[in-house]
């Protein structure tokens, strides 16, 4: 929500929707919301699922473990990819090809769309087809 907000749009919030957030005495925890914010809680349930169902955490968690993150370096991840986000917000696309202009996507998406048949196509149609039930 932060970096939509830093780019200029405009998130409706409140803190009290915020994870850490103490009904009764209305105020923040940070240390809960920080915890969040870089995926501790993630953390938290890989760890638990690892020591419980190995097959379901291998399931969940598959991509993870191509990549060889553990939960232990999860956090060091997150705080890792932040630091990349500010200090260059835009992403970054390598290898992309030029983009279109709208007549190219005009042209691409004429490929599919059906053409209407003419007054006199529908009329030849129809002979055709009176022609083809007399025989």
């Amino acid at each position: 929500m932060k970096g939509a907000s830093d780019g200029g749009i405009l998130v409706p919030h409140s803190e009290n929707r915020f994870p850490g957030y103490d009904m009764e005495s209305k105020e923040l925890d940070a240390e809960t919301l920080r915890k969040y914010i870089f995926g501790g809680h993630v953390a938290e349930y890989m760890e638990t699922l690892a020591d419980d169902d190995e097959e379901r955490y291998k399931s969940q968690f598959q991509g993870y473990i191509d990549d060889e993150i553990e939960a232990d370096g999860l956090e060091e991840l997150y705080q890792d990819i932040h630091k990349q986000i500010r200090e260059d917000p835009f992403k970054k696309v390598e290898g992309a090809a030029e983009k279109k202009d709208k007549e190219e996507y005009k042209k691409e998406s004429l490929k599919y769309k059906g053409r209407k048949l003419t007054k006199e196509e529908k009329i030849e149609r129809v002979k055709a087809k009176i022609a083809e039930l007399r025989e």
